[in-house]
C-alpha cells in the first residue's frame, strides 16, 4: 500500500504539470540510445572499439584513430514505433512513423611523416552528426473510471484559494488551468463560501481518454580529433553540441458515454508544450591494442550542460455542459528559459579480430541517472532536484555484436540492453533492442543495411490525487500500462578517397 501512494506522488511530480520542469525533463534529456552508422546499429552500438566507424565519436573517439584516409557518410533512417496501452482494463494502439537521419560524418585523416619506427602514426579531424534520441511517439490511452475525475484534481489545488485570485490571474500560476475551469463552470464555490469548490463534473462513473503525439530528437554535433602512436594506442577526443528538439500535444477527456450524468456531458484539455535547446559536453577515449587479435577501450563522457533551454506552453480548455452553450478557453503562451546538467558516463569495452574475417566486441555503459540537475537564475529547483537523486539510480548498460565477412559482403547482428533508470522498481523502462545487417564494400564505395527491433514498456499517470499518508480508493488514479515496439531501417552510405 505504501508503494501505491509513494508511485502516485512520483508520477504527480513527474507527469502532472505542463508549465513547470521536472524530474522528468532531467530524465528525458539524459537518455542516450545510440545511432548513428548502419554498420554501428547492425552491431548493437557497440561498434566503437574496433574503430573506423564515424559512430564513435559519440561513443569512444578514440575509435576515429583507426582511419587512415578521407571518408564520407550518410545513413538515412525509417522508424516505425508501435504502442500499446491498457489502462482499467481496456486496450488501444497506436503507432508513429517517421524518416529521418540517423547520422552523418565527414573525416579526414593525415598521415605523419617520422624518422622514428615507434611514433606517431596517423592524426585524424573529424566532424558530423549522430542522433542520440528519438522522441517520436502516438500513445491512445482510455478507459471507465468509476471512482474519481481529473477535476478533482483541480478542486485540491483551489480549494483554500479565494475566487477571485483564481478569477483574476490570467497570466501567472492558475492561467493554464484553474482558471479556465472557472470561467467554464468546471469548478465553483459551495453556496456561503468563497475558497471552497465543488464541480458538476462527477467523481467517477466516466470514461476518459487521453492521447499523447509527440516527436523530436537529440541530435549531436561533434567535432573530433583523434591519433594513433604505433599501430598500439589510439587517443581520440570529442566536443559534442547537441541539440534538443522536443514537441508534444496532449488532449485529455473525460465524457458521459451513457448519458446518464444530469450535471455533465464532456469537458477536454489540450496541452502543447515545445521544448529546444543546446548543449555542450566533453568525451575523451583510448584503446589499446596488445595484440592483433583484440582491441580494449575506456572511455568518459562529462556530464552535458544544456545552456540554453527554452519551454514554450499553452492550454485549450473546453466544456459541455448542461443549460450552457459549449465553450472553450484558450490560455496565454509561457515560455521559460532554465539549464539542465546530465549525469557523467563511463564505458569500458573490448574488440576480437577473428582471422581478418571475423568481429566481435562488448561494450559496458555506466551512468547515474539520480546526478542530473535543473537550475535556472532565480529559481529554486531544490524540490524537483531531490525528486531526482531520490527516485532515479545507478544503470548499467551493455552492447554486443558481430560481423562475418563473405569477400566484399559482411553480416552482422548484435544485442543492447539499457538498463532502467529508476531506483527501488518504481516504474521499468529498461530497453531491449536486437539487431542485424549486412554490408558490401568495394573498398571506395560502402552500402550498410541495418534492421534494429527494441522493446520497452512505462507506466504513466494522466493525472494524481493526494490522499494523504492513507491509501484512499476514490483518490487512487489507476497507472496506464504502455509498451513499445519499434522496428528501424537504416541504410549508410559511405565514399572512402
Amino acid at each position: 500500500m505504501k508503494k501505491i501512494i509513494v508511485l502516485a506522488t512520483l508520477f504527480a511530480l513527474l507527469f502532472g504539470q505542463l508549465e513547470a520542469q521536472t524530474a522528468d525533463d532531467a530524465l528525458r534529456y539524459s537518455q542516450s540510445f545510440y545511432e548513428g552508422s548502419a554498420r554501428n546499429i547492425a552491431m548493437g552500438s557497440s561498434f566503437s572499439v574496433l574503430g573506423a566507424d564515424f559512430s564513435a565519436a559519440a561513443i569512444n573517439p578514440a575509435g576515429l584513430g583507426l582511419y587512415r584516409g578521407y571518408e564520407f557518410s550518410i545513413s538515412p533512417e525509417l522508424a516505425i514505433r508501435n504502442s500499446n496501452s491498457v489502462y482499467n482494463g481496456v486496450l488501444n494502439s497506436d503507432s508513429r512513423t517517421v524518416f529521418n537521419l540517423s547520422g552523418f560524418s565527414y573525416v579526414m585523416a593525415q598521415k605523419v611523416f617520422s624518422a622514428k619506427k615507434n611514433d606517431w602514426k596517423f592524426v585524424q579531424f573529424s566532424l558530423g552528426m549522430n542522433r542520440l534520441n528519438n522522441f517520436n511517439t502516438r500513445l491512445n490511452m482510455a478507459g471507465p473510471n468509476n471512482f474519481n475525475s481529473r477535476i478533482d484534481a483541480y478542486l485540491q489545488q483551489a480549494n483554500g484559494i479565494p475566487y477571485k485570485q483564481i478569477e483574476d490571474d490570467i497570466y501567472g500560476d492558475y492561467a493554464f488551468d484553474l482558471n479556465p475551469a472557472w470561467n467554464l463552470y468546471l469548478i465553483d464555490t459551495i453556496p456561503g463560501t468563497d475558497n471552497l469548490y465543488y464541480s458538476p463534473v462527477p467523481p467517477g462513473g466516466i470514461f476518459q481518454r487521453e492521447t499523447i503525439s509527440s516527436k523530436g530528437s537529440i541530435n549531436e554535433y561533434s567535432f573530433s580529433f583523434s591519433a594513433n602512436y604505433n599501430d598500439f594506442v589510439y587517443l581520440g577526443a570529442t566536443v559534442g553540441m547537441p541539440y534538443i528538439r522536443y514537441f508534444s500535444t496532449s488532449v485529455f477527456r473525460e465524457t458521459d458515454i451513457a448519458d446518464t450524468i444530469p450535471t455533465f456531458n464532456e469537458w477536454s484539455i489540450t496541452q502543447d508544450l515545445a521544448t529546444t535547446g543546446w548543449g555542450i559536453n566533453l568525451k575523451v577515449g583510448v584503446i589499446i591494442r596488445p595484440a592483433n587479435w583484440i582491441r580494449l577501450g575506456a572511455a568518459v563522457h562529462t556530464p552535458t550542460y544544456f545552456y540554453s533551454m527554452r519551454d514554450t506552453w499553452s492550454t485549450t480548455t473546453y466544456a459541455d455542459l448542461p443549460g450552457l452553450d459549449p465553450s472553450y478557453v484558450t490560455s496565454p503562451v509561457g515560455n521559460f528559459n532554465y539549464n539542465i546538467t546530465t549525469p557523467f558516463k563511463a564505458i569500458g569495452s573490448a574488440g576480437f579480430i577473428i582471422k581478418k574475417q571475423g568481429l566481435i566486441s562488448l561494450e559496458y555503459e555506466f551512468t547515474d541517472y539520480s546526478t542530473a540537475r535543473i537550475t535556472a537564475p532565480g529559481t529554486d529547483y531544490s524540490v524537483d532536484n531531490g525528486d531526482i537523486k531520490h527516485y532515479y539510480g545507478p544503470a548499467h548498460n551493455l552492447r554486443a555484436g558481430a560481423e562475418w565477412r563473405f569477400g566484399p559482403l559482411s553480416l552482422r547482428g548484435g544485442y543492447a540492453y539499457y538498463g532502467s533508470p529508476y531506483k527501488n522498481n518504481f516504474n521499468d523502462a529498461s530497453r531491449k533492442s536486437i539487431t542485424a545487417g549486412l554490408g558490401y564494400s568495394t573498398g571506395k564505395f560502402i552500402i550498410d543495411l541495418a534492421y534494429v527491433h527494441t522493446t520497452y514498456s512505462e507506466d504513466y499517470y494522466m493525472y494524481s490525487l493526494s490522499s494523504g499518508n492513507t491509501f484512499n480508493e476514490n483518490m487512487y488514479v489507476a497507472p496506464v500500462n504502455n509498451s513499445f515496439k519499434e522496428n528501424r531501417f537504416v541504410t549508410t552510405v559511405k565514399f572512402r578517397f
